[in-house]
């Protein structure tokens, strides 16, 4: 869960406008995110961990509808980045929910799961499998 990712940004500059990628790379370092040039070609890359990078695209999304309303930026700006982001971020489902949902959630799904079962599927503790398994039932 902890894991850093990187998502591919083709021509980003060229899509969404130096000033535009200027003040998503502020945003992204409030987020712990980095969204940096790939080496010196045109494309670039955002990386940081799942969490964090949804949270960055959540505050793009409401910075872009602000700036609609206020009319300063092109309606395109952050569109095509959010877009982007959170189409990438579909493939690390899994790492946008904390381990104790996740436990949870497959208890319930199958309740006939071991012990060893959820330890292989979510690389948990013991200790952790067995919280998990007391809080479904207490549920």
């Amino acid at each position: 869960m902890n894991e850093a990712i990187t998502i591919s940004l083709p021509s980003l500059i060229h899509r969404i406008g130096r000033d535009a990628v200027n003040r998503a790379k502020v945003v992204a370092s409030q987020y712990r995110c980095e969204l940096k040039r790939v080496r010196r070609s045109r494309n670039w890359g955002l990386s940081g961990e799942a969490i964090n990078i949804q949270s960055f695209a959540g505050q793009l999304k409401a910075e872009s509808l602000t700036a609609l309303e206020l009319k300063t930026i092109d309606e395109r700006g952050f569109r095509y980045l959010v877009q982007k982001i959170e189409t990438a971020l579909l493939d690390h489902a899994d790492k946008l929910e904390p381990l104790t949902v996740k436990l949870i959630r497959l208890i319930n799904e199958n309740p006939n799961i071991t012990l060893a079962e959820l330890i292989h599927v979510t690389d948990c503790t013991m200790s952790e499998a067995r919280t998990a398994r007391f809080d479904a039932d207490s549920w």
